[in-house]
């Protein structure tokens, strides 16, 4: 692949991945995401939320092999 191929899809993925956490944090109150009281992190995942956390954190590990993988290309 060219390093040009490689940025593409770190761009496609990053924006995938930017939706797909915006996506988990529906529902969170803006105090929540600055460190105030919410209760959400004690809370076990079920179902389709847990699905989506699971495809972040897949996504997010493909984003860096790739991101790693274009390194050494420069």
């Amino acid at each position: 692949m060219s390093l040009s191929t490689l940025n593409i899809i770190q761009i496609v993925l990053g924006i995938f991945i930017i939706v797909l956490i915006l996506l988990q944090s529906k529902g969170n109150s803006f105090s929540g995401a600055m460190g105030g009281e919410n209760n959400s992190i004690f809370r076990s995942r079920r179902g389709f939320e847990l699905r989506l956390f699971q495809f972040t954190i897949a996504f997010a590990v493909i984003f860096v092999l790739i991101s790693l993988w274009a390194s050494f290309f420069k």
